[in-house]
């Protein structure tokens, strides 16, 4: 299915999902005043979690070229239901038990998404989005409705469930238009429900033009979590109690989600924001949890606060300098975690409560310009071009942009760089280590949200992304110590270790030790502030092996949390500076080791993404210039050079070892390239080439005059033998696509005589080092078995042998060759005869006299000889 089919059949499933979940709301208030309703609060709640997680899947699942108000209705909607449906939950389970708790829970909730929906309703009417500005604005005001029957019952559920059925009979009338169109393939298509012309408006509003479409559903969750505390404050709501933690988790949740989705749209520093908030949620949501099993309300930690102040600060300052107003919203939460740190009370305290009534105005207006710049040619001007232009003029600094902004050390990656969230994670999780807990009451300290949550999870996240990056060591300790944080905060903080010691606690965090001694081991090959970084949490792992075992000295363990936040603290700035600014402002620092051969620091070598049309020009450029790449094809990874370059033909003969074992093979991207020399061809031949290309099968041909056309000059003794040469198109068309830019190419397996075929760009340069100049980079090989290589040596006598059986079975291969026989005359008949083969060549061994050669480890070499060892197929 293409790419406007799935995106088609995703919206199909949103619009479904939003139907399905208003037809179930409405048949509850339909039948809220009978005294059994018809659908029980526990199910209705179960049945809108499954419908929350249907819509989150339809919303990540539309494309980022495509930047649809669909993705905030849906992820809006979803996190709405998510925390709806947990309320309703609790309620049927009798946990909302007091007069009026289904109420205040559910009030804060309602208002924030009569507010949101309608944002996204104004600017679906703004961005001639119709449909999706109706069911806005239809579930806006059913929400609406329902607040006010909280207030008074005279208005009735009836008007409740009208707003719902609207948004069920809207939605699936252009839900089931769309299906009819799809499976009709266009023949059939509902009033206002042809693809074909949304299409073509979509394409002449053109796409978010750089503007992360995830943002505004993140805005629309700090709302969320902020009107928690702004109904309290109001008097909206009577108290903060356990009602209100569905809204705030679900916020928390989404926004880790939001997170992700804004490091696949590339922009690190809203990812990172958004990181930092879901924190936040979950902190406040603990808060609200814990006097359900005690009375008093939790402490907060003040260095911690004022720590992750701080860290807000830093980071609103740089993404100030993407977009200023960006930056500005981000000083509220500076203000909110100061207010926290200031009152005892922490959320529960007027102080903070207040500075969240600001969270919820700048919230709103932030959604705002965020929703209508996503989908509007004009848009709402945020500062960005003027700070481009006051940085213009400094000689100093200078803003990081263009293609190669999040290019990862090795490959291609879907993912922006996610060390600066996972620097900050340890900060905030050492400073929450140094507030001292009660140990007769572990959880009466708001330590487990900032420890877990931040440490562990957001951590674990950074250690994805970073392998994602193939980055290797870098995800490997993040997630190892993402794990020891989770751990440990829940054993030590979480009342499961209590006041005494284990000696199988003890021998875990050996166990952690030693893991973490070979990571700073390998760190000093990488850089040195990785080097003092993974060295510092030693001493953190020390401390809690000396407080395991009675041994812990008075201060050691806040010496140790400090040293290791600052010298995390210090990764954290490096990172931001590096991720913004050209250049190096703050350096990390180089190898403290460093190793001669593959892999010693940087490599010159450059690793560009396949997808893009101007890295395959670069890679054109390079052999063009007399360069080796490596590069995908339609089996594995291959080094090529251009043919035209004699000089770039040896050196990728010589990057062999036992190279003349191992000649290399022709390939071309059209016969036109060889339309010069086709009367050196016969025509049976000729045709048998026209019919199996493109295909990964290799044609072993008699080596003749046409290969002087190609301009190889004394290096065509590299390529093939003195009798024959292997020749084929390959069926990718990045590969075939970079031929038409070079010309004929002379292509070798990516690899060392003797090892495996190379089915991942990041192992051409570990395997070939300084003798490949460039990789194109595609991910993981589509096949991982070699093309098959066949012997055409003596088709015009009827004679065809195959070297080796790959990918396309010998089946394919001698129906194609009775195809073009048939238009040649010629009757076919089959038989067999004993020969020689590549493989045996090529592997220094003898070939298996089976019909298959033996598997060879780069593309077919030398030539057959008459009486060789493999199966041949006469057709007279």
């Amino acid at each position: 299915m293409g790419d406007s089919g799935a995106e088609s059949l995703h919206s199909c499933i949103g619009l479904l999902g939003i139907s399905a979940g208003s037809l179930l709301l409405a048949v509850h208030f339909y039948s809220s005043h009978r005294a059994a309703p018809l659908i029980p609060s526990t199910a209705l709640g179960v049945l809108l979690l499954i419908l929350s997680a249907l819509l989150a899947y339809a919303g990540i699942r539309r494309s980022l070229r495509n930047a649809s108000l669909l993705v905030s209705l849906c992820l809006t909607l979803s996190a709405f239901w998510c925390g709806y449906g947990v309320i309703l939950v609790l309620a049927g389970q009798g946990a909302l038990a007091e007069p009026g708790d289904s109420r205040d829970a559910l009030l804060p909730g309602l208002a924030t998404f009569t507010l949101a929906l309608l944002l996204v309703a104004v600017v679906g009417f703004l961005c001639g989005e119709p449909v999706l500005a109706l069911l806005a604005a239809a579930v806006s005001l059913a929400s609406a409705h329902e607040v006010a029957l909280h207030y008074s019952s005279s208005l009735g559920p009836s008007a409740v469930a009208c707003g719902h059925l609207i948004v069920c009979l809207v939605g699936g009338y252009f839900a089931l238009g769309r299906i009819l169109y799809l499976l009709t393939k266009g023949k059939v298509a509902l009033p206002g429900t042809d693809l074909a012309k949304k299409k073509a408006q979509e394409q002449s509003r053109g796409s978010a033009g750089g503007t992360n479409p995830f943002a505004a559903p993140g805005l629309l969750l700090n709302m969320l979590s902020a009107s928690v505390f702004c109904c309290r404050l109001l008097g909206v709501t009577h108290r903060l109690f356990l009602g209100h933690v569905p809204w705030l988790w679900a916020a928390g949740i989404y926004q880790i989600g939001i997170c992700v989705l804004s490091y696949r749209a590339m922009d690190v520093l809203t990812a990172t924001a958004f990181g930092f908030t879901s924190i936040l949620q979950f902190a406040a949501g603990y808060c609200l949890l814990y006097p359900t099993w005690q009375p008093e309300e939790p402490s907060f930690p003040t260095p911690f606060l004022v720590v992750f102040s701080i860290l807000f600060a830093v980071l609103a300052l740089f993404l100030s300098l993407q977009s200023p107003v960006d930056g500005l919203y981000l000083l509220v939460f500076v203000t909110y975690c100061i207010a926290l740190a200031c009152s005892p009370r922490g959320f529960f305290a007027g102080g903070p409560q207040g500075v969240a009534v600001a969270i919820f105005v700048a919230s709103a207006l932030m959604a705002l310009i965020h929703l209508y710049n996503v989908r509007a040619r004009a848009k709402i001007p945020t500062g960005k071009g003027a700070v481009k232009a006051l940085l213009a003029r400094s000689s100093l600094l200078k803003l990081r942009e263009g293609p190669d902004l999040h290019a990862p050390y090795l490959g291609y990656s879907k993912y922006a760089d996610a060390e600066v969230l996972a620097y900050a994670c340890s900060v905030l999780a050492s400073f929450a280590l140094t507030t001292p807990g009660d140990p007769q009451a572990p959880l009466a300290t708001v330590v487990i949200p900032w420890v877990v949550v931040a440490g562990g999870i957001l951590k674990l996240l950074g250690g994805s992304v970073a392998f994602a990056r193939g980055k290797t060591l870098e995800s490997s300790a993040f997630i190892l110590y993402a794990v020891m944080w989770v751990i440990w905060g829940l054993t030590r903080f979480g009342g499961l270790y209590g006041t005494t010691r284990s000696f199988h606690a003890a021998v875990g965090i050996v166990a952690f030790m030693l893991f973490n001694s070979f990571v700073v081991f390998c760190s000093l090959f990488l850089n040195m502030a990785w080097f003092f970084y993974s060295l510092t949490f030693m001493l953190i792992a020390v401390s809690f092996l000396l407080d395991a075992i009675h041994a812990l000295p008075t201060g050691y363990d806040i010496a140790a949390t400090l040293i290791f936040g600052l010298v995390s603290f210090y990764c954290f700035l490096a990172a931001l500076s590096s991720s913004t600014f050209e250049g190096c402002c703050l350096p990390m620092g180089g190898p403290m080791v460093q190793l001669s051969g593959v892999g010693a620091g940087a490599t010159k070598c450059l690793h560009l993404p396949a997808r893009k049309a101007s890295s395959v020009k670069r890679i054109a450029d390079i052999l063009r210039n007399g360069g080796t790449c490596g590069i995908p094809t339609d089996t594995v990874y291959v080094l090529v050079a251009a043919c035209n370059r004699p000089d770039a033909v040896e050196k990728a003969h010589r990057s062999k070892r036992q190279a003349q074992d191992r000649p290399m093979s022709l390939w071309i991207s059209s016969l036109k390239q060889l339309e010069p020399a086709r009367h050196l061809f016969t025509p049976l031949l000729w045709d048998f080439m026209e019919a199996a290309w493109p295909s990964p099968i290799s044609l072993v041909i008699p080596r003749g005059e046409w290969v002087d056309f190609l301009g190889m000059k004394d290096s065509a003794k590299y390529v093939g033998t003195p009798q024959s040469v292997a020749i084929r198109i390959p069926d990718c068309s990045v590969t075939t696509h970079l031929i038409d830019l070079v010309g004929p190419i002379v292509v070798t397996s990516a690899n060392p005589t003797g090892e495996a075929d190379t089915t991942h760009h990041n192992q051409v340069y570990a395997k070939l080092g300084d003798k490949v100049d460039a990789v194109l980079c595609g991910g993981p090989s589509p096949e991982n078995i070699a093309s098959t290589v066949v012997d055409c040596t003596k088709i015009d006598s009827g004679n065809i042998g195959f070297f080796r059986v790959g990918i396309i079975p010998k089946s394919q291969v001698l129906q194609i060759l009775e195809q073009v026989q048939k238009k040649h005359l010629v009757v076919p008949t089959s038989g067999t005869c004993p020969t020689k083969g590549w493989e045996e060549l090529q592997s220094g061994g003898p070939a298996v006299h089976n019909g298959v050669g033996r598997a060879a480890l780069a593309e077919p070499g030398p030539d057959p000889a008459p009486d060789s060892g493999c199966e041949r197929h006469t057709r007279f």
